[in-house]
């Protein structure tokens, strides 16, 4: 038995099943009875697409693969609406009562319904084939973090825009399908001239928002998950679509942000090349501190943080800045991620700050006056308190404080810094 003559039998086989339906309903009215006679066979024909799409992931070969089953969940609902439409649309001929309109009109209705719910239905395996390539990818170990975000924000970009043309697509295929449509359409490309230069200037946000999602899908100045800093917020990228991106801070707020945004100006971009940072803390000691000593506190400390990505040629410990008061300490350290270099840098400046107060408490900022001679109060303070005279005289080089104790031989005595 060949193609056709399967086809042939199959048609027939329907036919009569058709017939024996309009044959029980054929009490009622003819309108009324075909309205009947189209949903009977609409519900045996989504009938029979449920037990096809429940029985095939059950079969004994399919029962243990993952993509069988995803795809009977994600398109199940479409193959019964397919064979719905298509089983009314072959029994409208054997109705009855319907004037020649009626019937023209309700052809194509289900000519429509056919091309959208066709269409829908590849857009629906479409998204479902791109997910699954993404988690595959997500699941190798050995690809690293920069290629994984660099496919999903391609995939994830180009797949919206393939969606939303295709779609568009889809509905104006379906609506063409009336003659008024197709008239009207027709009529619109004639006409193209001022219709095209009114929608173009209306819509040029949109556009321009379209091109900026492609050129972001191909050279990728942000990825799914790159840490940018917008108005001064860390902020996560969450989610690119085709035409916004939703930026995700720590505290959970949600900045949304058109995506021509991140072409038109610049930006900061902290993980563009590699998801590790470099974190850095400042410590304001006082200028008794031994440094070397405060560097090893910190090489000790920093081996015990977790989030420290165990580089040593990216770690330090440096005198940055002095003031009048303090010197500032400069410790840098790597992590992994922007969420570790965070807390890296808590850790290390938690973890440092309780040993010396605990074993240097000496080092930790203080302010500081001295007492000179010449002051009415001056026997009530200890000597040591007090600093020496300052030996400038009238005329010559300033020779420093005197420490022999003897009086200024200057015009009078001034502070000088403990």
């Amino acid at each position: 038995m060949n193609i056709s003559e399967g086809s042939t039998m199959g048609q027939h086989w329907y036919t009569t099943l058709v017939s024996e339906l309009r044959v029980t309903v054929d009490w009622l009215p003819p309108p009324i009875a075909s309205v009947l006679l189209l949903c009977l066979v609409a519900f045996i024909a989504m009938m029979f697409g449920r037990v096809i799409t429940s029985a095939i992931p059950r079969l004994p070969g399919l029962r243990r693969i993952t993509v069988i089953h995803d795809i009977a969940d994600n398109l199940r609902n479409y193959v019964r609406g397919l064979l719905m439409i298509i089983a009314a649309s072959a029994a409208l001929p054997a109705t009855e009562g319907f004037s020649p309109t009626t019937d023209y009109v309700l052809g194509k209705t289900f000519a429509c319904l056919f091309i959208m719910t066709l269409g829908f239905g590849i857009i629906r395996a479409f998204r479902l084939g791109t997910n699954r390539y993404l988690e595959r990818i997500t699941r190798r170990e050995s690809v690293d973090d920069i290629v994984v975000r660099s496919h999903q924000t391609q995939i994830r970009v180009l797949r919206r825009l393939i969606e939303i043309t295709f779609g568009v697509v889809v509905v104006a295929a379906a609506l063409m399908v009336f003659p008024a449509v197709r008239q009207y359409g027709i009529s619109l490309f004639a006409s193209a001239g001022a219709a095209s230069l009114v929608i173009g200037l209306s819509a040029r946000s949109v556009f321009s928002n379209l091109i900026a999602g492609i050129q972001i899908a191909m050279t990728q100045p942000i990825r799914m998950e790159d840490m940018l800093i917008l108005n001064g917020d860390w902020a996560w990228v969450e989610e690119i679509n085709a035409t916004y991106v939703v930026l995700r801070t720590w505290d959970r707020r949600r900045y949304i942000v058109p995506i021509s945004y991140f072409l038109e100006n610049p930006f900061q971009n902290w993980t563009h090349s590699s998801p590790s940072l470099i974190g850095t803390v400042f410590l304001w000691l006082d200028y008794q501190t031994p440094v070397s000593r405060v560097r090893e506190i910190f090489y000790e400390e920093l081996a015990k943080c977790p989030d420290w990505d165990k580089d040593r040629s990216q770690t330090g410990c440096q005198v940055s800045d002095s003031s009048t008061n303090s010197i500032t300490l400069r410790l840098i350290a790597a992590a992994a991620d922007a969420n570790g270099m965070w807390n890296l840098c808590c850790d290390i400046r938690e973890r440092i700050l309780e040993r010396l107060r605990h074993e240097m408490p000496e080092t930790l900022p203080r302010g500081r006056t001295a007492i000179v001679p010449g002051t009415p109060d001056e026997s009530a303070w200890p000597a040591s308190l007090i600093s020496p005279p300052v030996n400038r005289p009238d005329q010559g080089a300033y020779k420093g404080p005197d420490i022999s104790g003897k009086p200024s031989q200057g015009p009078g005595s001034i502070a000088a810094p403990g």
